[in-house]
């Protein structure tokens, strides 16, 4: 079990690993080796609390699959095995910031002084165009 709130915690057996070769630069170790991990967790048969579950989908974005399925490519090391740690950290911090309910926001008022300020602001301009219309003479 994979401990990630004092609450939370994931099956080990629930996230799936595979090796594949790393792009990018990197010489002779690129072509010959696996050393990037694709992490595959499914978020949809996970045993995440509902609200939980909602939040990593939505926080996920891009890296969800459409069967609801969170997959996350580490390749930043040299090694598989830091990939893989780099990788799993990378699901427990996600998991982490999705089990933190979000703060519900609190309405605000305008202050009355930048309300005043605004409504002044809008007299000043109107009357800077009012001046600049050309009014009709007497003769016309």
């Amino acid at each position: 079990m994979i401990r990630i709130t004092g609450t939370i915690a994931i099956d080990e057996r629930d996230i799936e690993e595979s090796f594949i070769r790393a792009s990018g630069p990197g010489g002779q170790n690129v072509n010959k080796l696996a050393t990037a991990v694709q992490l595959r967790f499914d978020v949809s048969r996970s045993a995440l609390p509902p609200d939980v579950r909602t939040r990593l989908a939505r926080m996920a974005g891009k890296r969800l699959t459409a069967d609801g399925v969170l997959v996350i490519t580490a390749q930043r090391h040299r090694t598989q095995a830091r990939n893989r740690d780099d990788a799993r950290e990378r699901l427990i911090e996600l998991i982490r910031r999705a089990a933190a309910p979000p703060v519900p926001r609190r309405p605000t008022r305008v202050p009355a002084h930048s309300r005043r300020a605004r409504l002044e602001t809008k007299k000043r301009h109107s009357g800077l165009k009012r001046l600049r219309t050309k009014r009709p003479s007497a003769e016309d």
